[in-house]
């Protein structure tokens, strides 16, 4: 399958992401068609390129999670970075960021200034607690999500602590429920009047989302897992 006859194709995303929830949920998009371009920082890139096991002095993970992307340093604490991030923003589809909650607010790109911007941009943020709520500024990772949403608790053995599972897992489901919800938010833009919204995507009800039955089975007859 070419490019061109992708589901995704004629979609340009924008990714501010670092590490693994918003480069996965921006890689999902790239494999399926859309252009992205990967906006990274002067002082060494995302550090997932030095994650894990290395050849050749690079991060074998890196190579897996930055494939059909197109790579842009800006410095965003530089007015003219801003200005040029801005302007492809005005041209996007999709802007994809894991920063922890009021960070692109303090650069000057909040929602009120990107849609003003660009009012059918779809907005996909990925953070461990939300845009709001009492521990929205609390960093969160996957590590953190998947305890707090219980995939944890049910991982392991019952007479031992809790365990983490062999991969990443949290982060990845977030970046799934973020790319699910930016095809929803892109469909409503298509049928309902071409505005963009939205997608806030916290990793612990990302995780809770999964559990299946367990809230409702202690809630009503009292059963733990």
């Amino acid at each position: 399958m070419n490019l061109a006859s992708k589901p995704l194709a004629g979609l340009k995303v924008i990714e501010l992401g670092t590490l693994i929830a918003g480069p996965f949920a921006a890689r999902i998009c790239a494999e399926f068609g859309a252009e992205v371009i990967k906006v990274e920082s002067p002082s060494g890139g995302d550090p997932l390129r030095k994650w894990r096991k290395l050849y050749e002095g690079t991060s074998l993970w890196w190579f897996v999670q930055a494939r059909n992307k197109q790579s842009l340093t800006l410095n965003l604490k530089h007015p003219d970075a801003i200005a040029i991030l801005k302007q492809l923003l005005s041209e996007a589809d999709i802007l994809i960021e894991n920063f922890r909650p009021g960070v692109l607010e303090k650069l000057g790109l909040g929602w009120d200034v990107l849609h003003a911007l660009n009012p059918k941009l779809v907005m996909v943020r990925l953070s461990g607690f939300g845009q709001s709520g009492p521990m929205q500024g609390q960093p969160g990772f996957g590590a953190v999500g998947e305890s707090m949403g219980g995939l944890r608790y049910i991982t392991g053995f019952e007479d031992r602590p809790p365990v983490r599972t062999g991969i990443s897992i949290g982060d990845s489901i977030a970046a799934l429920w973020g790319v699910i919800g930016a095809l929803m938010a892109l469909r409503h833009r298509e049928v309902n009047g071409g505005s963009g919204q939205v997608v806030d995507v916290a990793l612990y009800e990302a995780e809770f989302a999964m559990m299946e039955s367990m809230v409702p089975e202690f809630d009503e007859i009292g059963f733990i897992r």
